[in-house]
């Protein structure tokens, strides 16, 4: 092993992190590493792949940029441990409940929260939820922070804050919300405690970071001149957003660039819409159209065209830009991130999980839009694409490895007639809001839509749409 890969002895501890994916350590790790003087315990929440990875190496690894010009690595030495839940489930609790924790992060993907994405809230017959709610040793996220702020009542120190990282929709107070009614089952006095002492703050957060391959790895040690069995690869823009709102001490994040605000609606709504939801769209119609990155997307004219016209004519009405921020701007930055050939960020990959994404993603932008009188044609033939990826089979009968906690449901839902398709999939109040499933004119236009996409095929569909 390479000496330059190291963990930095002088680092103390401070944060703890449920969910230790490659996201999290190419963005929050580095953010943290560069403020100084925090260092992060790290929770694999499933598997102990990341850390048998990272334990030879010191816990250090190699987070390489990936732009136009070239790759350019830097270690980053911010990690101390790496415990793995399954495993040791009380050792984590420990970590969380030290003396020295002061933060606890989470990138656990929108399915982590065992929440119902509709309308936010706790997913009770979840079968983690279940378990965590009858055994003081938890499997799930909330879990685990409902019984570490338990166990810091207990022993007279003061909750940490809960500092969510994923792509949810007002982050701090859904996981908020869901701590609290967990809480509120287990012990009411606990759940009053967290609602008086906790900090959930909102974020904000934006890296696109492609699966690590082997060819990275085996260029990376060309290069290099190490061996890192972890790195991670990420482009070369980053932005984190962050409420200001901690009930305990934090690293100096506005010194390193974080965006410390009173609010972060807006900024929250502008990336979730206009990032993440055209990323979803893209993601299932190039799929369905034989593309393999959000590159290759946008290098076809018809992609790009009907990318913009989303921004343009769909998307940007529906927000309200954040302070100083021009939308425009925004989106011509966005086409040049997705444009990057450096970046393989594949569609199957940004497909995953459609039934917690689309939710946040896209489908507000459309029960706002069809409520205020506006056409969103485009994204209602995003979530047409959502509905044929979900079946399990692409435009040329291949199987496709669909990756969702619904997935034997969606696939069931699937039928030859579009419209009796249509109406198993608003079914779903998990993932449809009320404004939508009883909406008959949003029903007739995505079926049409997806009756175009069994036709015709996702390109020719876009075709019509695209920027002249």
């Amino acid at each position: 092993m390479h000496d330059r890969l190291h963990r930095d002895p002088t680092i103390e501890g401070g944060i703890v992190h449920l969910g230790l994916g490659a996201f999290f350590r190419a963005h929050g790790a580095i953010y943290v590493a560069e403020a100084g003087g925090w260092g992060i315990t790290g929770v694999s929440l499933q598997s102990p792949g990341t850390r048998d990875r990272l334990r030879p190496q010191g816990w250090a690894y190699t987070a390489v940029e990936l732009g136009p010009e070239g790759e350019k690595p830097q270690v980053v030495t911010v990690l101390r441990d790496v415990l793995v839940a399954p495993e040791d489930p009380q050792a984590v609790l420990d970590a969380m409940a030290s003396p020295a924790t002061h933060i606890v992060s989470l990138t656990v993907t929108e399915k982590g929260y065992c929440h119902e994405p509709s309308t936010g809230r706790l997913n009770r017959g979840h079968p983690d939820i279940a378990h965590d709610l009858a055994n003081p040793l938890p499997r799930s996220a909330p879990g685990f922070l409902v019984r570490a702020l338990a166990a810091r009542r207990d022993a007279g120190l003061p909750p940490f804050t809960v500092l969510c990282c994923d792509n949810l929709p007002e982050n701090g107070r859904v996981v908020r919300g869901v701590v609290g009614e967990l809480a509120r089952l287990i012990d009411p006095a606990l759940a009053d405690w967290i609602a008086a002492k906790g900090a959930f703050p909102a974020t904000m957060v934006d890296r696109i970071v492609p699966a690590t391959t082997p060819a990275d790895l085996d260029r990376l040690e060309a290069t290099a001149g190490y061996c890192d069995e972890a790195p991670v690869m990420h482009e070369p823009f980053r932005q984190w957003v962050v409420e200001d709102s901690f009930c305990g001490p934090r690293p100096a994040f506005e010194t390193v660039g974080v965006q410390m605000v009173a609010d972060v609606t807006p900024y929250e709504h502008m990336k979730l819409r206009m990032l993440n939801g055209t990323h979803s769209s893209l993601a299932y119609l190039g799929y369905l159209a034989g593309h393999e990155t959000i590159a290759d997307t946008m290098a076809d004219p018809v992609f790009a065209g009907f990318v913009r016209g989303l921004w343009r004519n769909e998307i940007i009405p529906a927000l309200t830009p954040p302070p100083g921020q021009a939308l425009g701007a925004y989106a011509e930055a966005l086409a040049a991130r997705y444009a990057n050939p450096a970046i393989r960020h594949r569609t199957w990959q940004i497909a995953m999980d459609g039934s917690q994404k689309l939710p946040q993603r896209i489908l507000g932008t459309i029960a706002e839009s069809r409520a205020a009188g506006r056409a969103v044609p485009g994204l209602t033939l995003a979530v047409a694409a959502w509905m044929r990826y979900a079946s399990g089979r692409d435009e040329r009968g291949a199987a496709i490895e669909v990756k969702d906690p619904l997935a034997p449901r969606l696939a069931a839902l699937w039928r030859d007639d579009p419209a009796r398709t249509v109406a198993g999939f608003l079914s779903l109040a998990e993932v449809f809001p009320p404004a939508l499933r009883d909406d008959a004119g949003f029903a007739h236009d995505l079926t049409a839509a997806l009756s175009a996409l069994v036709r015709d095929g996702a390109r020719a569909c876009m075709g019509g749409r695209a920027d002249a």
